[in-house]
């Protein structure tokens, strides 16, 4: 059974993670609160197939630790799909590392980014090891008649789940044009 990862899979990711379960995925799942775990476990129409690994990412040591834990019982990941602050610079080469460790062949990376985020400098900024194929996921934003609002939950998901699908170097999720009619 194919294993896959999902950084901040409990909040607007939450329903990737369930599609990801609903599609054959042993889903890991990284989040901090364990109301939030509980209530993805509760959605899931087959909770084994979900492992809550109850851990803030900027905290490496223990984070290395719940890895290696999860890869041993569950096997090797072949897809991760993190979204990840900013401030938290090095958690995603640091979960990289101790992913392509345990994995011989290639993995897929969807990193999720937000609006804002400059694609190519976030690419040229990452050491990720040689077997990461990276593909980047940048969050914009919907217009609806002539007014802007930001992506619902579900429609972050949904576009997650089509960047997993498409399997492009990029998707962009609604839109980012026009830049200056964005929301606040």
């Amino acid at each position: 059974m194919a294993h896959a990862l999902v950084i901040g899979g409990t909040g607007m990711l939450a329903d990737t993670s369930l599609w990801l379960v609903n599609n054959g995925y042993h889903v890991s799942v990284i989040g901090r609160s364990a109301h939030r775990m509980e209530d993805l476990r509760n959605r899931t129409k087959n909770p084994s197939l979900l492992t809550p690994i109850l851990v803030d990412y900027c905290d490496v040591v223990l984070l290395k630790e719940k890895l290696e834990e999860t890869l041993a019982h569950n096997g090797p990941i072949e897809l991760v799909v993190a979204w990840i602050h900013s401030y938290a610079d090095t958690s995603l080469e640091n979960i990289s590392n101790v992913i392509s460790i345990e994995n011989n062949g290639e993995w897929k990376l969807f990193h999720v980014l937000g609006s804002k985020a400059n694609l190519s400098e976030v690419q040229e900024q990452l050491k990720l090891h040689a077997r990461t194929q990276y593909r980047q996921i940048q969050l914009g934003f919907m217009m609806e008649e002539g007014h802007a609002r930001w992506l619902t939950h579900e429609e972050i998901s949904q576009g997650v789940v089509a960047a997993i699908q498409q399997d492009r170097p990029i998707h962009i999720v609604g839109t980012l044009q026009p830049w200056e009619k964005r929301p606040f």
